[in-house]
């Protein structure tokens, strides 16, 4: 997935932000809280793609080659993927949409009703 991709997909969330900071890297936001990033940190050139994810996922992503615990996020249960080949454009567009519910939900019911969103029935 590039970048472009990566925005393109992003954007399409309600509510979601979109701000450049930690030298060029595009930062995905909901309520202000971080759910998605495409980065150039680290070695090579590719952009890599790190997401927020639920515990099991973590673990599970963690064991993947080309995956691993996001530098200076990981105890907050976040992947990056270090090989662009680590994972179809289909399974990051799912780990990123889990990542944008995981945030809605930890939003307040304020932030909620500002934004317009509403948690997706069980």
């Amino acid at each position: 997935m590039t970048r472009r991709e990566f925005d393109d997909y992003c954007q399409a969330f309600k509510g979601a932000a979109n701000v450049e900071q930690w030298g060029g890297a595009s930062v995905w936001k909901l309520g202000g809280k971080i759910f998605a990033i495409c980065s150039k940190w680290g070695a090579g050139s590719h952009s890599k793609i790190s997401f927020k994810c639920s515990d099991l996922a973590f673990s599970i992503l963690c064991e993947q080659p080309g995956i691993i615990p996001a530098p200076y996020l990981a105890r907050a249960k976040w992947v990056q993927l270090e090989d662009p080949g680590a994972m179809s454009g289909e399974d990051i567009k799912a780990y990123i949409q889990a990542a944008y519910f995981i945030i809605m939900a930890r939003l307040t019911k304020a932030q909620h009703r500002e934004l317009g969103l509403t948690l997706p029935s069980s």
